[in-house]
């Protein structure tokens, strides 16, 4: 199986030690941080994030906000809020879906602020923790939002913590490349 295609590439690992130019949060509406992704991205980075984070007011489900990396390995987190499941089934899947497309959209306008060629860009398992969003329905609003949108300036990491995460990854990036292949 192939973990990376064109501008995609899948890993397992830490998100938050990695050195990219931006990593993605999980983060709840409020910013001001959380549990899983969220609690680890606040804890790393350092107070001065909670301190930036306070000043943003907030983010609306289905969106995203960018502030610096302080004490992590990237230039820039970009907190997206993503939607919880449960409750929400109707909105869930665009919510989600904007949720990426958002991402794209800042870090694309980052990397043209900053006269910048290329930049890579990791996400996490937006909303698949205790948000409640089912783990193969997320990973494929996931992948086919980045593809959809992602510019070839953006290089795309998806990093699973979880194993369970990183093989339907795996699978549904392999399945698109097959079906791709086939037609």
């Amino acid at each position: 199986m192939k973990n990376k295609i064109d501008n995609i590439e899948i890993l397992q690992g830490d998100l938050t030690s990695m050195k990219l130019d931006i990593i993605v949060n999980a983060a709840n509406h409020t910013l001001l941080g959380g549990g899983g992704i969220d609690g680890m991205v606040h804890y790393k980075a350092g107070t001065s994030l909670l301190e930036e984070c306070r000043k943003l007011n907030g983010c609306e489900i289905g969106s995203a906000k960018m502030t610096h990396g302080y004490n992590l390995p990237c230039k820039k987190i970009i907190h997206a809020c993503g939607p919880m499941y449960y409750g929400n089934k109707e909105k869930a899947p665009i919510q989600l879906k904007n949720c990426y497309k958002k991402c794209i959209e800042l870090a694309d306008k980052y990397r043209k602020d900053n006269n910048l060629n290329n930049i890579t860009i990791g996400f996490p398992c937006i909303s698949t923790g205790i948000y409640g969003y089912p783990k193969d329905e997320a990973c494929k609003i996931a992948i086919d939002t980045v593809k959809e949108y992602s510019s070839k300036n953006l290089e795309v990491k998806f990093v699973c913590y979880e194993e369970l995460d990183y093989k339907l990854y795996m699978n549904y990036f392999n399945d698109i490349e097959k079906n791709v292949f086939e037609l």
